[in-house]
């Protein structure tokens, strides 16, 4: 039910019981808040909405006020904006004063209501934090002296995720936010996704960064380069550019990379299209022996934590398939270096992707063979543009390039599989190739294509009768098991990934991004799938050509060895 309310003066339409906040939004309105998050319960706690209501003594929060009738409203009368600011001022007072140096320099929330606020001074004075700094996981920084307590990590941590690695420690000016008894990061639940940086206001949190030992590499004489780039990486760059949300930078970002020193540019997609063989492999034997539990996609490094930590090690029902850009770094680090007379030492491999917990990933001694690391480093989207900031590459002056050549070709399965639902849509059309002996057409499933954190799909093909279901979110996925696993649901393979939207949504993404802009990504990532002219892994000619040269089909020992983890000990789920 619609109803009309007073806002500065004008009237707007709003829905009775929203809240005043909602109302404002829906019609252009800004009012700045700290605390509020979309599709949570409002909380109220940082006060930065409060607006001034006709009747009312106080200032109201405008998260968590509803409309439950005519109201005359001000958003930015002087006493709201006085309030405001004093609010602004008293967080700043005890913060500390090192924005130059700051990794959110330019790109902070409280940085930006202080010049939204005119404070150009200071009035108050607190005591500087000084807490020690969380270096310990291989993905995420914490700095608690820059925390403002707003709970947004603590919300999405717990509420979304299920994971609660970070909470509220102590209480009044003692209290601060850390994991439990303030334990270090990597002594914690967490999963390193990622989304505790998406969602903090300030550099409290933010990645690990790795741009120093990548320009060692690239400027150490013996060492040759490899960049590994992602789909869902390319389609987000722009954003950081300030280019329209959307835009494929593949070539522009091969072309960068040469221009900086990488010898060599490969896309994951590649390695995307080599996993979904070996998946389809896997799935089709557990199929002809009768197992009754679903196989579980291994793709997700946070997912992967997540089950490792909750099971004590690599759950039995998660395929043993390297990851893509993992198989793919393995691919170049033998068959590779053989051909091209380098000593597998001498590669440096770097992984430019969307993702937070793939740099605790490429530290696990599952992902090492012969030694040698599958990926040396990997990087985050917004380390990949500050790093082509770094080195004076000018995007809008540089030409677009290919990647290089043997692995220069994927189908357009593998370019998708970072999406939500993509990897079961890349994994149904290779086995109806399988079945069929041709490609799906239209190759697009729409049923795999919406923005629901469940989705299904019954494949039948003469005798073949899969239950397939991608999942997006963790809490959402150990639902799905349990059901599962009390027989409510049924499933012959699950596709996990923990972020929302899949890897388009990641903790590595431009920060601060809005449901328009990852929309944008993934129209971009389905538009290059629609005019792609391969669109199964199985009719990548490269893929094909390895199998004959150097892995053999699937299901061989090589393959076994090359592709698959073995050092992890298996435990049940």
């Amino acid at each position: 039910m619609l109803i009309d309310i007073e806002v500065n003066g004008k009237i707007i339409k709003a829905k009775k019981e929203e809240t005043i906040l909602s109302a404002l939004q829906r019609n252009g309105l800004n009012v700045p808040t700290l605390c509020s998050m979309k599709d949570l319960m409002p909380t109220g706690a940082c006060r930065m909405c409060a607006v001034e209501i006709e009747g009312f003594q106080g200032l109201i929060p405008a998260c968590s006020f509803p409309v439950n009738g005519w109201m005359r409203i001000k958003t930015h009368s002087p006493r709201v904006v006085t309030a405001r600011k004093t609010i602004v001022e008293l967080l700043l007072s005890n913060h500390p004063d090192d924005c130059l140096y700051c990794i959110r320099n330019g790109n902070c929330k409280l940085q930006n209501l202080a010049e939204e606020m005119n404070v150009h001074d200071r009035r108050f004075f607190g005591s500087k934090k000084k807490q020690k700094i969380d270096n310990s996981s291989p993905a995420i920084v914490r700095e608690p002296d820059k925390c403002i307590l707003c709970g947004r990590c603590v919300r999405y941590c717990d509420e979304v995720l299920g994971i609660a690695a970070i909470e509220f420690i102590r209480r009044g000016t003692h209290a601060t936010i850390g994991p439990e008894f303030n334990k270090s990061l990597n002594n914690s639940t967490c999963i390193h996704c990622g989304q505790c940086i998406m969602n903090c206001p300030t550099g409290a949190l933010h990645e690990k960064t790795s741009s120093t030992k990548v320009s060692k590499a690239i400027y150490h004489p013996q060492k040759h380069v490899i960049a590994i780039t992602d789909s869902a990486m390319a389609v987000s760059l722009a954003e950081e550019f300030g280019l329209r949300a959307g835009k494929d930078m593949s070539g522009i970002v091969n072309a960068a990379l040469r221009a900086i020193g990488f010898d060599a540019v490969f896309d994951s997609a590649f390695g995307a299209d080599l996993y979904v063989q070996e998946l389809v492999y896997e799935l089709q034997e557990r199929k002809r022996e009768g197992t009754k539990q679903p196989l579980l996609s291994g793709h997700c490094p946070a997912w992967m934590k997540h089950a490792r930590q909750t099971s004590g090690n690599l759950p039995d029902d998660i395929t043993t398939a390297l990851p893509p850009h993992h198989q793919l770094g393995r691919i170049l680090k033998t068959y590779y270096a053989e051909k091209k007379n380098i000593d597998p030492s001498d590669i440096f491999i770097v992984s430019l992707n969307t993702c937070t917990a793939k740099k605790e990933e490429i530290t696990n001694n599952a992902y090492v063979n012969g030694g040698f690391p599958n990926i040396d480093v990997s990087m985050t989207t917004r380390e990949t543009a500050d790093f082509i900031k770094l080195h004076g590459i000018d995007i809008h002056q540089i030409e677009e390039e290919l990647t290089d050549l043997p692995f220069g070709m994927a189908s357009t399965a593998g370019k998708i599989h970072t999406l939500a639902g993509g990897l079961t849509e890349a994994v149904i059309r290779n086995l109806f190739f399988s079945a069929k002996g041709r490609e799906l057409r239209p190759p697009r499933i729409t049923k795999l294509r919406n923005t629901k954190s469940i989705k299904e799909y019954l494949f039948k093909e003469g005798e073949l009768q899969l239950k397939l279901i991608a999942v997006n979110g963790i809490k959402e996925a150990m639902e799905v098991m349990e059901e599962v696993r009390l027989g409510t649901r049924s499933a012959d393979f699950i596709e996990v990934l923990a972020c929302r939207d899949g890897c388009i949504g990641g903790g590595g993404q431009p920060l601060r991004q809005p449901a328009e802009n990852v929309k944008s990504r993934r129209k971009a990532l389905y538009d290059i799938d629609n005019k792609g002219s391969i669109n199964v892994a199985e009719k990548n000619p490269e893929i094909e050509e390895l199998a004959n040269r150097f892995l053999g089909a699937p299901g061989s020992k090589k393959r076994a060895t090359m592709l698959h983890i073995r050092e992890i000990k298996k435990a049940a789920l």
